[in-house]
């Protein structure tokens, strides 16, 4: 059995063939989803699923980096709001992303620290979305560490060096969040994979986007977790069931979905 620990199955491109997907998932051994939160606009339709698919697939609460803008306290308070309302398994998607802009990037540094902050004060793991970022993110961590939080969760889509994730790790506990970029050729992170234990790895698929080989260029979906779970114990030189094992119990332990 594998977790998918970062997939938006209530997305729109799902809409049309919703049931297949899941159906599909659950063919391949996927037992379990974690959907991460982007912002207030898609914040219904991923509670609705989480009902839908009790047991399977989880919600979480979390402003992403990009959705970071004018409104962005009102966004926050939301967010505040819902994590004191109910209980959640985790607190993302949140983080940094310097990519499409850094015309908000202050602003995504003050709400990532406060939800960094709001999730170690119940122990609750954290989803990290970085791109393009990394000095900011040094700097967010430094004033955790200030503060004496220690966070703990998963770097989604990871895409640093060993070295970097090594660095990261010492303001907290965190995991690597393995997906379909592990496939590509000359995918940088192949190397981190040979060189991590799979102890400190998770799958995810961020599906409908950043599809595996063979299915590059066209939508991504649980299922095709198998790709990736092939792709990494060809790296690691075992068998795929080892790889299923050790990161589902890694996913499990992290979010305390057992």
């Amino acid at each position: 059995m594998i977790i998918d620990t970062h997939t938006h199955l209530y997305d729109a491109d799902f809409r049309t063939d919703f049931d297949d997907v899941v159906l599909r998932a659950r063919d391949a051994g996927v037992c379990k989803c974690i959907m991460p939160a982007i912002d207030i606009s898609s914040f219904d339709d991923m509670c609705a699923t989480e009902r839908a698919l009790e047991g399977f697939a989880y919600a979480t609460i979390g402003l992403h980096p990009t959705s970071v803008k004018e409104n962005w306290r009102e966004e926050l308070d939301f967010v505040k709001g819902e994590f004191a309302r109910r209980d959640y398994c985790a607190v993302g998607e949140i983080g940094l992303d310097g990519y499409w802009s850094r015309d908000f990037i202050e602003e995504q540094k003050t709400v990532f620290y406060e939800q960094m902050v709001m999730a170690a004060s119940r122990d609750i793991p954290v989803i990290i979305h970085l791109r393009e970022a990394t000095d900011d993110m040094y700097e967010v961590l430094e004033r955790l560490k200030g503060a004496g939080v220690r966070p703990r969760g998963v770097f989604h889509a990871f895409s640093g060096s060993y070295e970097t994730y090594e660095r990261i790790n010492r303001y907290g506990d965190f995991l690597v969040g393995i997906g379909g970029v592990v496939t590509y050729k000359k995918a940088g992170v192949a190397s981190v994979v040979e060189r991590l234990p799979l102890e400190r790895m998770v799958l995810e698929t961020d599906s409908p986007w950043l599809s595996p080989v063979p299915y590059r260029g066209k939508r991504n979906e649980p299922s095709y977790l198998k790709e990736i779970v092939a792709k990494i114990a060809s790296l690691k030189g075992c068998d795929p069931s080892l790889v299923e094992e050790v990161t589902t119990a890694n996913a499990m332990k992290m979010f305390n979905i057992g």
